[in-house]
C-alpha cells in the first residue's frame, strides 16, 4: 500500500522559493506517474504537475509553466516541486498523488486518475 508524506511547505513572500517534497513508502515510484494538486479555500482541486516515472513524460498546468519544475529522487524515494516566482495566488494545500503505470503524452490528469493521496501541507505566500 503506498503512503504518501508531503513537506517543505510554508509561508513565503511573494516572488520567494519554496521546494515541497512527496516521499514515498511502500511501493518504488518507478512504476508510477507522480502527481501534484492544490486546493484553495472555496475552490476545486487543481492539478499542478505530474510525472510519468517509467518513460520521463512531465506535465505542467498553464499556471505552473516557467515557474514550478517536477523531479524524482530515485534513491530517496522521493518527488519534489520546485516552486520559483511564488504569487499570492499560489497559496493553497498542496498534495501528492499516485497511480500506478504510465502516461503516453503530455496531458491534463484530473484528480480522479490518481488513487493514493497524502495528507497535504500548506503553502501561503503573502507579504
Amino acid at each position: 500500500q503506498v503512503q504518501l508524506v508531503e513537506s517543505g511547505g510554508g509561508l513565503v513572500q511573494p516572488g520567494g522559493s519554496l521546494r515541497l517534497s512527496c516521499a514515498a513508502s511502500g511501493v518504488t515510484l518507478d512504476y508510477y506517474v507522480i502527481g501534484w494538486f492544490r486546493q484553495a479555500p472555496g475552490k476545486e482541486r487543481e492539478g499542478v504537475s505530474y510525472i510519468s516515472s517509467r518513460n520521463g513524460i512531465t506535465y505542467y498546468a498553464d499556471s505552473a509553466k516557467g515557474r514550478f519544475t517536477i523531479s524524482r529522487d530515485n534513491a530517496k524515494n522521493t518527488v519534489f516541486l520546485q516552486m520559483n516566482s511564488l504569487k499570492p495566488e499560489d497559496t493553497a494545500v498542496y498534495y501528492c498523488a499516485t497511480r500506478l503505470g504510465v502516461v503516453g503524452t503530455a496531458q491534463r490528469l484530473g484528480p480522479r486518475f490518481f488513487d493514493s493521496w497524502g495528507q497535504g501541507t500548506q503553502v501561503t505566500v503573502s507579504s
